[in-house]
């Protein structure tokens, strides 16, 4: 899911490392060495074509065009996350962690060379237009997406505001093809929603985690706290589900407003030495109340350290559908003024109690299915990380396929009439192991 990052801005490296590192250099000069001339002989093979094209080619090239792809094409080879942004795509990547920025309002990833869609962003024209999650995109504009990078197809949907643009979708097992015309608007990112259930809960619905995502989790506690009493309300209900994840330290801080110590999220890269540990500082927001997490085949990477550390923590009941998997981080390395950047994956993220979900998933405390439209049925699911080529593996335990369908009206919402219940005490052991039974056998 490349539109799908978990994003730390900067890497840090502890001062401890110099001297282990000087000293495995000297013992390894001359494999290095050798290894080093390798490369060079590579990179002089990357000249000579580089040179060849520039002068043999049937038309004059962009240089900078066949630099940028080849620098694309060599992270491209890596893993799914790891990507080059030009200087436009980074600016666009800057403007979306603040929360706004242009276009269509979906989120993507790139699938047997097509573009698949995530999900569609709450009151956004996309999913006003009626694109769905699990939608592919076959066509922009009339023109093949295959063959594009996940960059080109996401600039070519992309324009100017008040434009058309005409995207042609394949939609179920069928796959049958179908137009849907799109105006571009300004997409404003309000990534947290809250409203009262009745007189006693609290639901928050994050949509994404960006600049904009603590800041408001604190409102919504806040305007819990003032409105209802104390003594009569239930809990929160934090719904995660389609929600493709964003920044770290957004993550950490949401997690943080509902714990007071411990381990939130730990992430370590290729040497030991790097890793790092984010724990909760004193203060839970929340106030110890009861806390139940939604999550589903569309929760990924920021909301699963949510849900990982809420969960290993004790500290909320998890129910829905086990979520994305996506259990690396990658890290925004900037290339110069004008030069854009890279998306690097750096380092694979554990839960408090050192698991690591990449791959595999959050698995939910209580597993509820819900009820899909005849309509829909076949298209209802994610394939997850583990269906990505050239994902990071994470052992014999991958796992893929899980629902991500939330239905439009509260009412048919099963996983939220649960939770509910469950914070009112209304839900009963018998009712869960009914609910769960069923689901468990059509998950795995």
């Amino acid at each position: 899911m490349r539109k799908i990052s978990l994003v730390v801005l900067g890497a840090v490296l502890g001062a401890s490392t110099v001297m282990v590192g000087t000293q495995t250099r000297i013992f390894a000069a001359g494999a290095a060495n050798a290894a080093g001339s390798d490369t060079y002989k590579n990179l002089n093979l990357f000249g000579d074509v580089f040179e060849k094209i520039r002068s043999d080619y049937v038309e004059k090239p962009n240089e900078q065009k066949l630099v940028e792809s080849a620098i694309s094409g060599m992270l491209a080879s890596l893993d799914p996350h790891s990507s080059y942004m030009d200087s436009k795509s980074f600016r666009d990547m800057q403007v979306q962690t603040r929360g706004e920025f242009g276009g269509l309002g979906i989120e993507v990833t790139q699938e047997d060379g097509l573009v698949k869609v995530v999900t569609p962003i709450d009151d956004t024209p996309a999913a006003r237009a009626g694109v769905l999650s699990g939608d592919i995109i076959s066509a922009i504009d009339g023109e093949s997406v295959q063959g594009m990078t996940l960059n080109q197809a996401v600039d070519k949907m992309r324009g100017q505001v008040n434009t058309s643009v005409k995207l042609t979708i394949l939609r179920g097992s069928a796959r049958e093809p179908r137009d849907i015309a799109i105006t571009r608007a300004v997409i404003q990112i309000k990534s947290v929603r809250f409203r009262q259930e009745g007189d006693d809960v609290g639901y928050i619905r994050i949509t994404q985690f960006n600049e904009q995502t603590y800041d408001g989790v604190k409102t919504a506690i806040s305007k819990f706290s003032a409105d209802v009493p104390s003594d009569k309300f239930k809990g929160y209900v934090l719904d995660l589900r389609n929600n493709p994840g964003g920044l770290l330290d957004q993550s950490i801080a949401v997690s943080n407003a509902f714990l007071t110590q411990g381990e939130i999220v730990s992430t370590r890269g290729r040497n030991a030495d790097e890793t790092q540990r984010y724990n909760a500082r004193p203060g839970d927001l929340s106030k110890g109340k009861p806390v139940i997490v939604l999550v589903n085949g569309g929760s990924a990477s920021a909301s699963e350290i949510v849900a990982g550390a809420l969960q290993d923590h004790k500290r909320a009941t998890i129910i829905g559908t086990r979520s994305f998997g996506k259990g690396s981080v990658q890290t925004i390395i900037p290339l110069g003024q004008n030069n854009g950047a890279l998306r690097l994956t750096t380092a694979r993220y554990y839960t408090p109690s050192g698991r690591s979900i990449q791959a595999k998933g959050i698995e939910p405390d209580i597993q509820i299915l819900q009820d899909v439209p005849d309509e829909l049925k076949g298209k209802d699911d994610t394939k997850g990380e583990a269906s990505l080529k050239g994902h990071l593996k994470n052992g014999d335990e991958e796992k893929t396929g899980s629902q991500a369908y939330v239905p439009p009206d509260p009412k048919n919402d099963k996983q939220l009439k649960a939770a509910l219940e469950m914070l009112r005490g209304t839900y009963t052991k018998a009712q869960v192991d009914d609910v769960a039974k069923p689901t468990e056998k059509k998950a795995n």
